[in-house]
């Protein structure tokens, strides 16, 4: 075994806009039975070394002729700028061009080749090509330019959802976090259930689980059928590798796609804790998103749902929330841990913690105020943003190098 201390202090303050810094921060790194493990001492709020542009590249949903957005969940970057999204509500995927300036529907709502039901996973895998697995069809489909290029059917991995694309073109899977259901909290031992990460052959159909980990924990009692401000282990693929988070841990851990442990990287971290403000600050969007889900009840059974809803949040008053949101990788294979937002991972959760692929903490990037990112290259970001009358369109910044932003506020 060997071990290496680094002090960071002045290493971190010169990367500038650090104000968070002690004199005794440092990390320590060390391999231990071939797994690098890294971990760093004492909390930091330091800027990553690039961050958002000023101003955005383009924007596509608020002008006539663009494409109406009701609600995007999945969004992926192609090379030049362009962009694939998915909205969940109109079950289409809308390809833009790289100035934003048109659109095209690639996949309308149905269940015949080249449609689709409801997303839950969105690959961009080459200059213009697009995979979309489909949870309601169990099946992913691999679209060439306009054509498809590819379909399989996923219905043997019932339960996983996929996470990323191997070297082979064998799709890497894990359990789907939308397993949410109240059946699906019991009958375990322990006080989480496992999930499963899984490799799938496109060509065979094979699947082979290769690891478990921790996927959700019990329902506390007092809350009966849902937790608001649960925790959650997901699963994404970067680099070439697995790569896991637990919510409630200031942890990351990467793996081969064998399975095989290679890196863990740990620092310090302290939970928030539900107030009844953040409750308030809620309930706004929980009543868009009930209003979405329940379009055909009456009023009087809206507010009747909503209500069972909030007072579940009510409930939770007092209790430590997960330290993050829903992580993601982008093109460089850095990790992007969101802020942890009660109300859902449709909000945005600005500022974003970013970690390389080999455990290098490069700090906070800040995201405009309404802007959630969807994906990250070396070039763009892109994400959605929400006005003040919940109408959603598509923006995309360039990512630039820190030195060069202005020293005034971004604006919107």
């Amino acid at each position: 075994m060997t071990s290496r201390i680094l002090m960071l202090a002045s290493a971190l303050a010169a990367c500038g806009g650090g104000t968070g810094l002690t004199d005794d921060i440092q990390v320590q790194i060390r391999d231990s039975a071939g797994v690098r493990i890294v971990e760093y001492a004492g909390e930091s709020d330091i800027e990553a070394p690039f961050a958002l542009a000023a101003e955005p590249l383009y924007r596509h949903g608020a002008n006539p002729g663009d494409y109406e957005f009701e609600q995007i969940n999945f969004g992926r970057l192609f090379p030049d700028g362009g962009a694939v999204l998915s909205d969940e509500w109109s079950s289409e995927l809308v390809v833009l061009n790289p100035d934003g300036t048109t659109h095209e529907v690639l996949a309308g709502r149905g269940e015949g080749p080249g449609e689709v039901g409801f997303v839950d996973a969105l690959f961009a895998p080459g200059r213009d090509s697009v995979l979309v697995a489909d949870r309601r069809l169990g099946r992913v489909t691999l679209f060439a330019g306009r054509s498809i290029a590819r379909a399989a059917e996923l219905h043997r991995s019932i339960g996983l959802r996929v996470a990323g694309i191997g070297s082979s073109g064998e799709l890497l899977l894990a359990t789907s976090v939308l397993l949410t259901a109240p059946s699906f909290r019991t009958g375990f031992e322990g006080e989480w259930r496992p999930g499963h990460m899984a490799r799938f052959d496109m060509e065979t159909a094979a699947l082979d689980t290769i690891a478990s980990y921790d996927f959700v924990p019990r329902i506390p009692p007092e809350l009966e059928w849902w937790d608001p401000i649960e925790a959650v282990g997901q699963v994404l693929f970067a680099n070439g590798r697995f790569v896991y988070t637990r919510s409630d841990r200031p942890e990351v851990t990467w793996r081969l796609p064998d399975g095989t442990v290679t890196q863990i990287v740990r620092w310090q971290a302290e939970p928030a804790h539900l107030t009844e403000e953040l409750v308030e600050s809620v309930e706004a969007a929980q009543r868009r998103r009930t209003r979405a889900e329940y379009r055909s009840v009456s009023e009087a059974r809206f507010e009747e749902i909503l209500e069972e809803d909030m007072g579940t949040y009510s409930a939770s008053v007092g209790r430590a929330m997960p330290l993050f949101g829903f992580p993601f990788a982008d093109g460089e294979g850095r990790v992007w841990l969101p802020s942890y937002r009660p109300g859902g991972f449709l909000e945005d959760a600005s500022p974003y913690t970013v970690i390389s692929s080999d455990g290098e903490w490069l700090g906070q990037v800040e995201a405009p105020p309404g802007f959630r990112i969807l994906d990250v290259t070396s070039e763009f970001v892109l994400g959605v943003f929400r006005d003040e009358m919940d109408v959603e369109s598509v923006v995309v910044y360039a990512l630039v190098e820190r030195s060069s932003i202005p020293a005034q506020p971004s604006r919107r």
